[in-house]
């Protein structure tokens, strides 16, 4: 049997100014562990809104088949990013056109919002 793969593609806490980004690359190390133990192959794709996301994005679709692609709520969520928001929809539909698209609410729960699609 094949092994899902997944896309996960959010913000990088990290790269976030006036973050503390420990508590969400926390919670992100839980989800991950969550994708392990539902033997799910998953891929983070992480930008900063100000460094050519839309590049990032568009690379981390093209190195591979993903049957589900998760979009993080601080792209969905932030106001000032529903352009952005927009752009990763319509990329993540060029280049996967085949994958599902889910939302999670946090990261440690995006196993979730991938397992609705790939039951």
């Amino acid at each position: 049997m094949a092994v899902a793969r997944v896309l996960v593609i959010g913000l990088d806490p990290a790269r976030i100014q006036g973050w503390d980004p420990a508590p969400v690359q926390a919670a992100m190390a839980r989800g991950q562990a969550r994708f392990d133990d539902h033997g799910i192959e998953a891929d983070w794709c992480l930008v900063a809104p100000d460094e050519n996301p839309e590049g990032v994005i568009a690379e981390a679709l093209a190195r591979g088949d993903h049957e589900c692609v998760v979009i993080g709520g601080g792209i969905r969520k932030e106001e000032s990013l529903c352009e952005l928001f927009e752009k990763v929809v319509n990329l993540v539909r060029r280049h996967a056109p085949d994958a599902a698209i889910a939302f999670n609410s946090s990261p440690q729960d995006c196993v979730d919002a991938a397992l609705r699609w790939l039951r």
